[in-house]
């Protein structure tokens, strides 16, 4: 098993050359946010923003809301009227999106979509509940990411969250196997694998991160490092560390563990992504 820790990170964001526009740092369009939880989908848009992807769309089916006043930067439309994209891209699904038959809609027409594709939260739950849209993720060419915690993923393997936990290595492995896709399995010690790769585990993190919206953060950083040209795995794993990482810094800052909120990650993470640990070596990695 391969260990997660700021040293044994895959990958790294290129430098940004002096004449670059937003254009050159990929899109990232977040689905989701029915009524009464449109907070989830606009944390994983933040995120986003604050992982440096050009250009940020929430996809809410709140039709009640048109602005994220906290960051006007994102741009909020109805899912339908999300533009088409084109890579470098990172589709997200699920923050808030609830289990109606308009989020299963939303949810069946986006996994046609051949673009990277992060699946999240009430995606995972409509998912387990529904063998046709499990065999669509399964036929999906493009590449896929599921961001379970163990009671999504137990529902994904038709197992108790305790035995998801009591058999954790077992867990990811068969999620990413039964799906074709790269398997984050959420919790102490988050483990992450890819499709004939090997099991990564997480060291950085604490006690703090049991809270709301943190899952949603997550998903924001993930998608934002696909976007800029991360390839699936090395995403997984930089945005797993770089997500614990920044709840770490918060705590060391005495902003927790109790009371930490999941807002409070978006400055430390951006600062983790533009300091001198997290850039590449002069001449390669």
């Amino acid at each position: 098993m391969l260990e997660i820790r700021s040293n044994t990170l895959p990958d790294r964001l290129a430098a940004r050359p002096a004449a670059c526009n937003k254009g050159d740092f990929g899109a990232v369009a977040v689905i989701g946010g029915a009524p009464g939880m449109a907070g989830a989908a606009l944390l994983a848009a933040r995120a986003a923003l604050y992982c440096g992807a050009g250009r940020v769309y929430a996809g809410l089916l709140d039709e009640r809301i048109g602005l994220d006043p906290a960051a006007p930067e994102l741009m909020v439309t109805r899912p339908e009227a999300l533009p088409i994209l084109s890579a470098p891209a990172c589709l997200v699904a699920g923050p808030g999106l609830g289990q109606s038959a308009a989020a299963h809609a939303v949810l069946w027409a986006t996994l046609a979509l051949e673009l990277p594709l992060l699946l999240d939260a009430d995606a995972l739950n409509l998912i387990a509940a529904d063998p046709g849209l499990r065999a669509r993720v399964r036929a999906r060419a493009a590449p896929t990411l599921l961001t379970p915690h163990p009671g999504e993923a137990g529902r994904l393997l038709g197992k108790t969250s305790a035995a998801v936990q009591g058999d954790r290595l077992g867990s990811v492995f068969q999620l990413c196997a039964d799906f074709r896709a790269v398997a984050i399995l959420k919790g102490s010690g988050t483990l992450v694998q890819a499709p004939e790769g090997e099991v990564w585990r997480n060291h950085s993190g604490n006690p703090g991160m049991a809270a709301p919206g943190m899952g949603d953060v997550l998903t924001g950083i993930l998608a934002a490092l696909i976007a800029q040209g991360m390839g699936t795995e090395a995403a997984a794993v930089t945005g797993v560390w770089l997500h614990g990482a920044a709840a770490d810094l918060a705590v060391e800052e005495d902003l927790g563990p109790v009371g930490l909120t999941a807002s409070e990650l978006l400055p430390r993470v951006r600062r983790l992504l533009n300091s001198a640990a997290m850039r590449p070596a002069p001449g390669g990695y």
